[in-house]
Protein backbone atom coordinates (compact mmCIF):
# COMPACT_ATOMS: atom_id res chain seq x y z
CA UNK A 1 0.00 0.00 0.00
CA UNK A 2 1.22 3.29 -0.53
CA UNK A 3 1.75 6.01 1.77
CA UNK A 4 -1.76 7.72 1.15
CA UNK A 5 -1.91 11.24 2.37
CA UNK A 6 -6.05 12.28 2.78
CA UNK A 7 -8.97 10.88 2.04
CA UNK A 8 -11.07 11.44 -0.82
CA UNK A 9 -15.26 12.06 -0.69
CA UNK A 10 -16.77 12.57 -3.27
CA UNK A 11 -20.68 11.88 -4.24
CA UNK A 12 -20.14 8.19 -5.05
CA UNK A 13 -19.10 7.30 -1.41
CA UNK A 14 -19.88 10.09 0.73
CA UNK A 15 -22.27 9.70 3.11
CA UNK A 16 -23.30 5.84 1.29
CA UNK A 17 -21.86 4.28 4.38
CA UNK A 18 -24.61 6.19 6.63
CA UNK A 19 -27.28 4.90 4.51
CA UNK A 20 -26.34 1.53 4.06
CA UNK A 21 -24.88 0.40 7.78
CA UNK A 22 -25.01 3.71 10.06
CA UNK A 23 -21.61 4.15 9.33
CA UNK A 24 -20.60 8.38 9.26
CA UNK A 25 -17.81 9.14 6.66
CA UNK A 26 -15.75 10.31 9.55
CA UNK A 27 -16.03 7.05 11.47
CA UNK A 28 -14.19 5.43 8.52
CA UNK A 29 -11.68 8.21 9.14
CA UNK A 30 -11.03 6.98 12.54
CA UNK A 31 -10.50 3.70 12.20
CA UNK A 32 -7.05 4.67 10.10
CA UNK A 33 -5.70 6.53 13.14
CA UNK A 34 -6.36 2.82 15.34
CA UNK A 35 -3.46 1.77 16.39
CA UNK A 36 -4.35 -1.79 16.10
CA UNK A 37 -5.43 -1.17 12.58
CA UNK A 38 -4.84 -4.51 10.61
CA UNK A 39 -5.06 -3.81 6.81
CA UNK A 40 -5.29 -7.37 4.64
CA UNK A 41 -4.97 -7.32 0.83
CA UNK A 42 -8.01 -8.32 -1.29
CA UNK A 43 -6.94 -9.91 -3.89
CA UNK A 44 -10.63 -11.61 -4.85
CA UNK A 45 -11.63 -7.47 -5.33
CA UNK A 46 -8.59 -6.19 -6.96
CA UNK A 47 -8.87 -6.97 -10.55
CA UNK A 48 -9.08 -3.12 -12.06
CA UNK A 49 -7.66 -1.71 -9.25
CA UNK A 50 -6.26 -2.66 -5.63
CA UNK A 51 -8.10 -3.02 -2.99
CA UNK A 52 -7.78 -3.85 0.99
CA UNK A 53 -9.90 -4.00 3.65
CA UNK A 54 -9.26 -3.04 7.39
CA UNK A 55 -10.38 -3.39 10.63
CA UNK A 56 -10.26 -0.87 12.95
CA UNK A 57 -11.76 1.15 16.16
CA UNK A 58 -13.19 4.81 15.78
CA UNK A 59 -12.52 6.88 18.78
CA UNK A 60 -15.65 5.48 20.35
CA UNK A 61 -14.51 1.99 20.40
CA UNK A 62 -16.90 0.72 17.83
CA UNK A 63 -15.76 -1.52 16.12
CA UNK A 64 -15.44 -1.58 11.72
CA UNK A 65 -14.54 -3.22 9.26
CA UNK A 66 -13.43 -0.98 6.06
CA UNK A 67 -12.71 -1.90 2.24
CA UNK A 68 -10.97 0.85 0.35
CA UNK A 69 -8.70 1.55 -2.15
CA UNK A 70 -5.68 4.10 -2.58
CA UNK A 71 -6.29 6.98 -5.53
CA UNK A 72 -3.36 9.56 -6.20
CA UNK A 73 -2.06 8.87 -2.73
CA UNK A 74 -5.39 9.08 -1.28
CA UNK A 75 -7.73 6.96 0.81
CA UNK A 76 -11.04 6.07 -1.19
CA UNK A 77 -13.72 4.35 1.39
CA UNK A 78 -15.56 1.80 -0.40
CA UNK A 79 -17.85 0.16 2.10
CA UNK A 80 -17.87 0.19 5.95
CA UNK A 81 -19.63 -1.65 8.39
CA UNK A 82 -19.60 -2.82 11.70
CA UNK A 83 -17.29 -6.20 12.12
CA UNK A 84 -18.90 -9.42 12.66
CA UNK A 85 -18.07 -11.89 15.43
CA UNK A 86 -15.38 -13.84 12.93
CA UNK A 87 -13.41 -10.37 11.75
CA UNK A 88 -13.57 -8.75 15.63
CA UNK A 89 -11.84 -12.55 16.69
CA UNK A 90 -8.78 -11.42 13.96
CA UNK A 91 -8.89 -7.81 15.28
CA UNK A 92 -8.43 -9.23 18.57
CA UNK A 93 -5.82 -11.94 17.84
CA UNK A 94 -2.25 -10.93 18.63
CA UNK A 95 -2.96 -7.24 19.59
CA UNK A 96 -4.71 -7.98 23.33
CA UNK A 97 -2.93 -5.48 26.09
Amino acid sequence: MKNPKSFEWDKGNSGKNWQKHKVSDQECEEVFFDWKFKVFYDATHSKIEDRYYGLGKTWSNRRLFVVFTVRNEKIRVISARPMDRQERSEYEKDTQV
